[in-house]
């Protein structure tokens, strides 16, 4: 804790030297409207600013903009709104002079002019990003409804979000086939999802605190961490834009009798000068246990989850912001049977009741015209848990878990005109993490106590322009449970030789570093007895060597648009862990021992296709195809032959949405996930063996249609409903009672789900 007290006394003594600095008056002033191109009406609700700084304000309900006080120089002035075209107006600013700049914008089919941060942690144009993101919005939230983030992310290629248990039903997210701690999760930039956030945690953010999530498949950046070794996913929480107000709910009916409900309410309250805004945002969610082969015991568990949080930001001067997020998150969880009584009086039970604390504070400044600037940043994360995973009325089975998580560090960024031969971007920084978890199963006398530290430089330098862009760049990071400091170099580059045509290719190393706290520890509880896990003396860190290339077309013409996307991946792991078992203890717990295995190899081509053949339609479909194997045949039970296949990790996957407003107030959506043929892991108790299966493919598919009825001026009622998996392309072999496997869960999350929802906004 001395060390988090020194980093936090050194931030905040950053923070007052650099507002002290910050502080100038200039009088300089920009006012101006929006409009559009092609109607010449004014464009309300338009995020203009300054770019490079945090100099920024949204036209107003009648068009109209100003941002005053303003640094005096020479800057590039934006103009960004979902479905028009961005536009980059050079200025320059006196002291005690206001400017008019105008703005004329173009209305676009295709969403891909996206500002997005997680290509070098710098807002940046996707398109001209050196690293491929994909975004998810929140249109793709509505238009699946999603619930929660888990939902949506299945839509972008080389994503697949599978259930992992019949009792808890915790989800984990694959990017390239690589499974869940291989992909690192950031809450605005921040890396604090620690191991246990991971188990539970996709599920536990609602959509509507999402702003969007950008996604990094591959190596990553390594300005966020090497840890990225599958792809690095980045909620960005919701930014105060507007005074807004939005109540909404979705009622579900798993299988046509099971009720799912969930409530969201936000709300946004900006100043008249934009220079303070906060956004509040707050979600219910009510969900039932649900059998469906009618044995006693859920296939759905029980879930009631409650979140509140808000994210507000104060510009302490004209180049200076303030950014203040915090959220937090109550979910009681349980599945298996006797679900109305006490956890140790059911035969299975799994029942976690989480609390859980985020917040993050963030402080911008920017000097000289934007050519220099410093964010200076931490979040912290804490988790209480009390958990029950047993089996046969065991009363040993209780556990209790704390877990502390923070990120601290401070980054720098210089912009250049011309270094060497090119414009070019530097950027370097130094990030301190801290995770403490202490998990105990007093029953089983099984106590894990773990702390991990680790300190990390970064650097990189990008040269860019509309046409090529290079960037070469690496971090050290010290990990406390690994004595010599891990290296991950990056190198990345874009190649654009025509307006319409992009190509991408890049090379990333990464690692993972051990911990003892594992989401095996929950699998194996769950048989009915405890688990201790043991790092082996002679534990590497896992590393792996990323090589991504990527080819995309984008064109448009007057009424259509199409974008294609081809992207190959080849990701090379090395001393991977495993687990082995190694016998039990005096008090019966299974004895695991993580080690490192031969390696793998884990290649494939994501194909993404985005079509606007009418103004009133969109289509977006992505597909995977991929091998994922070890370098050596791996044996993990002994009634069964060793196997080079990963587990779960189909060979080709992928997914379609596709949007139809014949009418300005009414949306026909249409959904789809494809998952095709897997090898899972079954094993004995409900059956006499373990054995290995080769599981059906499975369509997803479902439809929403909903209408926005106009009540004033500014207050809009909008009634959906829909289906999901139309088809009930569902699981139908599932262990029975109290000796199955609940971990043999596999194929879509739910069967056929009949929903209706309400939303009314101003």
């Amino acid at each position: 804790m001395y060390k988090i007290k020194r980093i936090s006394m050194a931030i905040l003594f950053a923070l007052c030297i650099t507002n002290v600095y910050a502080q100038k008056t200039t009088d300089a002033n920009i006012v101006g409207h929006v409009l559009d191109k092609k109607t010449q009406e004014h464009i309300y609700y338009v995020t203009i600013g300054i770019k490079g700084t945090a100099i920024g304000t949204v036209s107003d309900a009648t068009g109209h903009y100003s941002l005053n006080n303003v640094p005096a120089g020479t800057f590039t002035i934006t103009a960004f709104c979902a479905g028009y075209e961005s536009q980059e107006i050079e200025i320059n600013t006196e002291k005690g002079k206001t400017i008019e700049v105008n703005f004329v914008l173009e209305e676009k089919s295709l969403l891909l002019e996206q500002v997005v941060i997680s290509a070098n942690k710098d807002e940046i144009n996707r398109k001209e990003a050196v690293t491929l993101v994909n975004v998810v919005t929140p249109a793709t939230f509505e238009n699946t409804s999603s619930l929660c983030l888990a939902d949506g992310l299945n839509f972008q290629p080389g994503l697949r979000v599978e259930q992992n248990c019949q009792n808890c039903g915790f989800p984990q997210l694959r990017i390239n086939g690589l499974e869940g701690p291989y992909t690192q999760v950031l809450i605005d930039s921040r890396a604090i999802s620690s191991a246990l956030a991971g188990v539970y945690g996709l599920e536990h953010i609602p959509v509507n605190m999402v702003e969007r999530v950008e996604v990094v498949r591959g190596g990553g950046s390594a300005l966020f961490g090497a840890s990225a070794v599958g792809g690095t996913v980045n909620i960005i929480t919701k930014e105060p834009k507007k005074n807004s107000l939005s109540l909404s709910n979705t009622s579900n009916l798993i299988y046509g009798k099971t009720p799912d409900i969930s409530t969201n309410l936000n709300a946004t309250v900006v100043s008249n000068n934009s220079r303070a805004g906060v956004t509040l945002f707050a979600s219910a969610r009510q969900r039932s246990p649900f059998d469906y082969d009618k044995d006693g015991f859920s296939e759905i568990g029980k879930t009631n989850l409650k979140s509140i949080g808000f994210k507000g930001f104060y510009r302490t001067t004209s180049n200076s912001k303030l950014t203040l997020e915090y959220h937090t998150i109550d979910e009681f969880r349980r599945g298996g049977n006797n679900l109305n009584r006490p956890p140790h009086e059911a035969d299975i039970a799994e029942q976690t009741e989480h609390s859980i604390h985020s917040g993050g504070l963030k402080y911008n400044i920017f000097f000289k015209e934007a050519k220099h600037a410093l964010q200076v940043y931490s979040s912290l994360q804490h988790i209480g848990r009390e958990s029950y995973y047993g089996a046969g009325q065991d009363p040993n089975a209780y556990g209790n878990t704390k877990d502390f998580s923070v990120v601290a560090g401070s980054q720098y960024t210089l912009r250049m005109k011309k270094f060497l031969f090119m414009p070019a971007t530097f950027i370097s920084g130094i990030e301190y993490s801290y995770n403490k978890l202490k998990d105990e199963m007093l029953g089983y006398n099984r106590t894990i106590d773990q702390k991990v530290g680790i300190y990390s430089v970064f650097a990189q330098n990008e040269w860019s322009n509309k046409q090529f862009t290079l960037l070469i760049g690496g971090r050290m990071d010290k990990h406390t449970l690994i004595a010599q400091p891990v290296v991950s170099p990056r190198v990345s580059a874009r190649y654009a030789p025509i307006s319409w045509l992009n190509l991408r290719a890049s090379y990333a190393s990464g690692y993972r570093g051990p911990q003892a706290y594992d989401e095996d520890l929950h699998i194996t509880a769950v048989g009915g007895g405890g688990a201790v896990i043991t790092l082996s003396k002679d534990l590497k860190p896992e590393k792996s060597h990323s090589v991504n290339f990527s080819v995309e077309f984008n064109k448009s013409w007057k009424k259509t648009a199409f974008l294609f996307l081809a992207e190959g991946f080849y990701t090379d792991l090395r001393n991977v862990f495993l687990l082995e078992e190694t016998g039990k203890d005096a008090d019966g717990n299974l004895l695991l021992e993580r080690r490192n295995g031969a390696g793998a190899v884990v290649a494939g081509l994501n194909l993404e296709a985005n079509i606007i053949p009418l103004k009133e339609m969109q289509i977006n479909m992505g597909f995977t195809v991929q091998s994922s194997l070890y370098k050596q045949a791996e044996q993990w039970s002994e009634s069964v032959a060793p196997q080079r296949k990963m587990f779960r990790a189909p060979s080709n996957y992928g997914y379609i949405t596709a949007i139809y407003s014949p009418i300005k107030p009414l949306d026909i959506s249409l959904s789809g996930v494809y998952t095709g043929s897997m090898l899972v892991q079954h094993f004995a108790g409900y059956i006499p063996k373990d054995t290995e299966v080769k599981t059906p493919a499975f369509f997803d598919m479902g439809f929403k249609i909903a209408y926005n009825f106009k009540l004033k001026e500014n207050i809009t009622l909008q009634l959906n409903a829909g289906m999901k998996n139309i088809f009930n392309s569902y699981q139908k072999d599932f262990d029975k009672g109290e000796f199955r496997d609940a971990g043999y869960f596999y194929g879509t999350a739910l069967p056929r789900t009949v929903f209706v929802g309400v939303r009314v906004g101003l």
